[in-house]
């Protein structure tokens, strides 16, 4: 895979545009970013994982997937290694962090309508 597979595939999401954040590509649902191409230069895309998902992600393939470095990396952001990366690992991999992305707006929007946090299950 490659920084056009990784585009293709996050723009097929839906409701996913490209937009740009400090000069690198990124893919956002609802305005907010779920992947970036900002570390495209050494091989990587950037997905937005929650720190539990990145754990996952890691433990079972920690060839392809690595935190990023510093509070971005410990808060879930994740590169993954698109030269080894194959098309169903990088689908699975965009589409769970615009699934996270999408939940989290949805949560935001109800937060804002009841002007509460929306409870824990």
């Amino acid at each position: 895979m490659n920084a056009s597979d990784f585009r293709r595939i996050a723009l097929s999401m839906e409701g996913a545009e490209e937009s740009s954040h400090m000069g690198a590509p990124d893919f956002r649902v609802g305005g907010r970013i779920f992947a970036t191409l900002a570390s495209e230069a050494q091989g990587y895309g950037n997905l937005m994982f929650s720190p539990e998902q990145q754990a996952a992600f890691v433990e079972e393939q920690p060839e392809l997937f690595i935190p990023v470095f510093g509070g971005w990396g410990r808060m879930g952001a994740t590169h993954i290694r698109l030269a080894q990366a194959d098309e169903d690992v990088l689908t699975g991999a965009l589409y769970a962090a615009w699934k996270l992305r999408v939940e989290k707006n949805a949560r935001a929007v109800t937060k804002k309508r009841t002007g509460s946090k929306p409870r824990k299950r």
